[in-house]
């Protein structure tokens, strides 16, 4: 069949459509944040856009206030909450795609890997679900709540427990593969990195255990608890203490670099990016500090405690605080670029994927949030505009069901290249044609 240059400018009208539609759902499809912190190592660092404003794409209401923090895979947010259920929800859409509901609050944070996701629960289950439907695979049951992140690497999940053990699991089968048993609850998050789980407890230590056989490397003894999750990057691991301090220190052998005193305790996960240490503390600040040095660079006061771990992307850095507020940072200067405010404490850890910034709040909320001049949802909470200023510084044995909910499509973000690609051909032929046909009339 031949085509005439009329139909084939209408094909390439048509492939061009394509690819601007494709185009505004690019911010839902790019790299995914499968786990708490991002990635094993706990850089807190997202791949893809800046978040430009505190535009309100969607937000979800569950049935109690969430600490959990969300993960996104394939186009799916998953996150737990305090009604004792684990929620996947439509990314694009925040339409409920299914719940499941466990014996206890769900403060753990989900991870997902080979289609599975892990989580723990107050009622002392690490459970295992499947990411499509929401079915149980298995669960294993520790001596206390589970409040800690799981991290899956090489097929094993590792997490903590308040039963004072770090713990070691066969991903696919449940099975324990080793624990370790520290002095005090374990509320922290492991990072895993080169064979070794680093993870603090509230025996005031952080620990380097070897991955595969749970023996420890070293310890190291801080001043008060360790709830804070360590960043692993370039051989240092960055954690914040109870005793007001964030520390560096020699991943090989736990040895001090430097250590930066804030007023109050540091709960917050640090998150890395350029040479760049950013973490908040109960003293309500957001630091950024030289990670070579432990210099503060800025810092950012909010109106009340900051145990939410920050993430960066980009020049922008995003966190909650108790104040209720989210606020996105210029990472070099600390200055507010937009702030988004809930109505209840913002301790839940943004998560972003492609311009997109995920959070969660104790007013029950999840929200999706980001490039205001596509804004539709109609909000409740509300963005707010009020500045506060940055200060620069030179120097289990029952199975819970399922409850499924009819999935929505996602667009596949690869139908922009391919489409691309198509209509520069299409124009291509277009040209030869017509030139063919210029030259036939000459002649």
């Amino acid at each position: 069949m031949k085509l005439s240059i009329k139909k084939l400018r209408a094909l390439t009208a048509l492939l061009c459509a394509i690819c601007v539609f494709s185009l505004l759902l690019i911010p839902f499809a790019k790299a995914d944040w499968t786990t708490f912190r991002s990635d094993s190592t706990h850089s807190g660092l997202a791949a893809g856009n800046t978040a430009t404003g505190p535009g309100l794409y969607w937000m979800f209401q569950t049935g109690a206030g969430i600490f959990s923090s969300p993960a996104v895979s394939n186009g799916i947010l998953y996150i737990g909450s305090e009604d004792n259920n684990v929620y996947a929800l439509n990314a694009t859409s925040g339409a409920k795609i299914w719940s499941y509901i466990t014996g206890g609050a769900v403060d753990s944070s989900p991870t997902v890997s080979g289609g599975i996701v892990y989580i723990g629960s107050n009622d002392g289950n690490l459970y295992a679900l499947n990411a499509n439907t929401g079915a149980k695979i298995w669960s294993t049951k520790t001596g206390a709540e589970i409040y800690s992140s799981p991290n899956v690497v090489g097929g094993i999940v590792y997490f903590g427990s308040f039963d004072h053990n770090v713990y070691a699991i066969d991903a696919n089968t449940g099975n324990k593969i080793w624990s370790f048993t520290t002095g005090d609850k374990v509320y922290s998050s492991p990072a895993v990195v080169g064979g070794v789980v680093y993870i603090g407890s509230e025996d005031r230590n952080v620990y380097a255990l070897n991955a595969t056989t749970g023996s420890k490397i070293w310890s190291y003894a801080t001043g008060d608890i360790v709830d804070s999750s360590p960043a692993i990057v370039n051989g240092v691991v960055y954690v914040g203490s109870s005793d007001n301090n964030v520390y560096a220190l020699n991943a090989t052998n736990g040895g001090s670099l430097w250590s930066y005193a804030t007023f109050s305790t540091v709960i917050s996960s640090p998150a890395f990016a350029n040479g760049v240490v950013y973490v908040g503390s109960f003293d309500g600040n957001l630091y950024a500090l030289n990670s070579a040095t432990g210099a503060k660079i800025w810092n950012y006061s909010t109106s009340g405690g900051v145990d939410s771990s920050p993430a960066v992307v980009g020049t922008n850095v995003y966190v909650g605080s108790f104040d209720g507020v989210f606020y996105a940072l210029d990472t070099t200067s600390g200055t507010q670029l937009w702030n988004f405010t809930t109505t209840n404490p913002a301790n839940s850890s943004p998560t972003i994927v492609g311009g997109v910034v995920y959070s969660a709040s104790f007013d029950d909320h999840v929200y999706a949030y980001g490039l205001a001049a596509t804004s539709s949802s109609t909000q409740t909470p509300t963005p707010s505009t009020t500045t506060p200023t940055a200060t620069a510084s030179p120097s289990a044995s029952t199975s819970p069901t399922a409850s499924p909910t009819p999935k929505v499509p996602e667009f596949p973000s690869q139908l922009f290249g391919v489409a691309l690609v198509a209509s520069l051909i299409v124009s291509l032929l277009v040209a030869i044609i017509a030139k063919k046909k210029n030259n036939a009339n000459t002649v």
